[in-house]
C-alpha cells in the first residue's frame, strides 16, 4: 500500500473519530435497551430448541446516560463530517481515494511514534 502524508488536523480528526466510535459502542453496551421505561415481556419456546425468547424489564435511560449518548452521537456526526469532507481529498480521485482512506483508517488507529 502506497505512503501518504495525511495533513495533521485530518489523522487528529480520524483519530478522534476511531476513540469516540469505541466511547460509543461500549456506552451503547450499557444502556437499558429501552429509551424510555418500558416492560418486560417473554415470548414462546422456539422451535425445536430449549430457547424462550424475550426482555426483561427496562428502566429506560437515566437523564446522564440520555445526554452522554446524545453528546457521542453528535460528536461521531460532527467527526466524519470533518473527517469525509476535509480538502485533502480533492486531490485524489478513483481507486487512490479509496486506498487513502482506507490507509488513514490504518494509520489513526496505530500509536504515534512521535515523541512530546
Amino acid at each position: 500500500m502506497a505512503e501518504y502524508d495525511f495533513p495533521a488536523d485530518l489523522r487528529d480528526a480520524q483519530l478522534r473519530l476511531h476513540q469516540t466510535r469505541v466511547a460509543y459502542a461500549a456506552l451503547c453496551r450499557q444502556l437499558p435497551w429501552s429509551v424510555e421505561p418500558a416492560p418486560g415481556w417473554e415470548g414462546d419456546k422456539q422451535l425445536h430448541s430449549d430457547r424462550v425468547s424475550g426482555m426483561p424489564a427496562s428502566p429506560g435511560y437515566t437523564e446522564h446516560q440520555r445526554r452522554e449518548e446524545e453528546r457521542l452521537r453528535s460528536l461521531l456526526l460532527e467527526l466524519s463530517i470533518t473527517v469525509s469532507t476535509h480538502p485533502h481529498w480533492d486531490a485524489l480521485r478513483g481507486p487512490d481515494l479509496v486506498q487513502a482512506r482506507m490507509a488513514l483508517k490504518q494509520t489513526a488507529t496505530e500509536p504515534t511514534s512521535d515523541t512530546d
